[in-house]
């Protein structure tokens, strides 16, 4: 939802300000002044950008220090630009509000507004962040259709693990509970929230439902951890960002070598990977409007001298969905993970309530597809 965004900024400020700069890459782009005129684009340009994937200004991961900050703040006096609009999540609300104190401190004139872009959903003071609607309306589709795989499969792959995007916070893994047919047993979720105390304890779960079913489909996040916080690939990451995020070796490889070494069953890892943000034929409609809207209601943010903001969205009702925007402090949601709250969650095990089909199902919507399952007579 990136360029859906950045669509609402450009249309709605070139008819305010006449001239909208983008940065390339980001805070880096900026620190090193790759920038470039978007003002410019047309109405058709436009409309196609804000159904493409990715994000077409490019990202970054720098965590700017003070020399990085001070040629950051030049660049932006060098271009004559006095407002700044920042897309992204956490990290991203961090350092733009880093950057606004900085300015502040030098007596540099700078307008900073923040927009709620992160599929992992963790933003807290808003009711969802861009971008989770179509990443969560990807997996529930995805997950769907691994279960039916696995159920044709199940004689030669009796455990199949998706490996989930999403950091400490599990909005995607229980994302993908949503679509489920009746006829399908549901796949085990592990959420950060309720973690599973031990491998042994994992383990025991999936033999019970292979016993049951013939087939097992675990959802797994890729930083998933066990109850006294070590991560399931072992405790040693294979890099950490300059936010101080840890990357380990793969979640579901780990667990399906533990499952083939301690249970004697075979399987594969689905990895879905960044596709999970970048599927527009299966972007939500919900979520696309709303990223536009978050842009055009930025720079009117701006227009009436807010600063060191980030839009959030507020949810005014659930049948029919509907939304407002309003603004909040920027220093509120930096670095503050907002994960799965208890009531939508089950009291037990690792389910999520209806409590969470009822948030999530308006933003993801429907599905398109109705499928028919044929009876397979008992073995023996």
């Amino acid at each position: 939802m990136l360029n859906a965004s950045l669509v609402g900024i450009i249309r709605e400020a070139r008819n305010r300000f006449g001239r909208v700069v983008g940065i390339h890459g980001g805070f880096e782009g900026l620190r090193t002044g790759r920038v470039t005129d978007i003002s410019i684009l047309d109405d058709d340009q436009l409309d196609r950008l804000a159904r493409t994937p990715s994000a077409g200004l490019s990202m970054s991961r720098l965590r700017p220090n003070e020399d990085e900050m001070l040629q950051i703040l030049q660049h932006l006096q060098d271009l004559d630009v006095s407002s700044l609009i920042g897309i992204g999540g956490n990290d991203t609300a961090d350092t733009l509000d880093r950057l606004a104190e900085r300015a502040e401190q030098q007596g540099q004139s700078l307008q900073v507004i923040g927009l709620p872009k992160t599929i992992d959903n963790d933003l807290a003071g808003t009711d969802h962040s861009l971008g989770f609607p179509s990443a969560a309306r990807f997996l529930a589709a995805y997950v769907r259709d691994a279960l039916v795989d696995a159920r044709a499969t199940a004689s030669q792959y009796q455990v199949k693990l998706v490996e989930v995007m999403g950091r400490n916070a599990g909005w995607l893994a229980a994302s993908s509970a949503l679509w489920i047919p009746d006829a399908m047993p549901a796949p085990v979720i592990a959420l950060p929230e309720r973690p599973f105390a031990s491998e042994r304890g994992l383990l025991d779960l999936i033999s019970s439902r292979v016993d049951a079913d013939g087939f097992v489909v675990v959802v797994v996040p890729e930083t998933m951890r066990w109850a006294n916080g070590e991560h399931v690939a072992g405790s040693t990451p294979e890099w950490v960002d300059a936010f101080g995020h840890p990357y380990h070796a793969s979640a579901g490889q780990a667990l399906l070598k533990a499952a083939g070494q301690h249970l004697g069953l075979r399987g594969r890892v689905d990895r879905p990977g960044s596709v999970t943000r970048a599927s527009m034929d299966l972007a939500s409609e919900i979520d696309l409007s709303e990223a536009v809207e978050c842009g055009r209601f930025a720079v009117k943010a701006l227009i009436e001298r807010s600063s060191r903001v980030c839009v959030v969205i507020d949810r005014v009702a659930t049948e029919p969905y509907e939304s407002t925007l309003r603004l909040v402090s920027l220093a509120t949601i930096a670095n503050v993970e907002h994960k799965i709250p208890d009531r939508m969650l089950e009291p037990l095990g690792q389910g999520v309530s209806a409590a969470f089909f009822d948030y999530a199902a308006p933003l993801v919507g429907s599905s398109t597809q109705s499928y028919e399952f044929i009876d397979w007579p008992n073995s023996g």
